[in-house]
């Protein structure tokens, strides 16, 4: 049975990899984003209580699954039901890179222009990666790959 989860920076590939694996599994996929931001309002988080409550439903109502995402306070909670992990961590450079090339976002984005909007803050954002102490940051990422005692896959490079 598959219970994946899928985490890492912004633009390391996350959702790349969850599709990829879906699609190959024919699991479903939760994309974290789709449950931790208010629908069709940018940068306006729901209450965790919201966000845990939808994320134990879609565990509940599927044997198997893919979720990923970068929030650590969500995975943590997905973790316990999890039987295998993916950190990816392919470094700074090319999750900019990544986030430059990344393709318009419909599920979290009205247009392609709406998402232009947020490039630069998002960039900046990237490259705090390494030094955030958030639930969004590296130290927060590896204390969960750390706690994991199941099969491990760290992607870097």
């Amino acid at each position: 049975m598959n219970r994946i989860l899928i985490f890492g920076n912004s633009g390391s590939g996350k959702s790349t990899l969850a599709q990829k694996l879906g699609q190959n599994l024919c699991i479903p996929i939760l994309d974290l984003d789709t449950i931790a931001w208010e629908p069709n309002q940018i940068a306006v988080r729901r209450s965790h209580a919201d966000a845990a409550k939808d994320l134990l439903e879609f565990i509940q109502n599927n044997n198997t699954w893919i979720i990923e995402g970068c929030y650590s306070s969500l995975i943590e909670i997905a973790l316990e039901f999890a039987t295998e992990i993916y950190f990816l961590n392919p470094g700074i450079d090319k999750c900019l890179q990544n986030n430059s090339n990344r393709p318009w976002e419909p599920h979290k984005f009205k247009s392609s222009e709406e998402q232009t909007k947020t490039f630069e803050f998002l960039q900046n954002w990237i490259q705090q990666y390494e030094t955030r102490n958030d639930e969004f940051g590296y130290s927060s990422h590896r204390a969960l790959w750390d706690k994991f005692k199941g099969k491990k896959n760290e992607l870097t490079g």
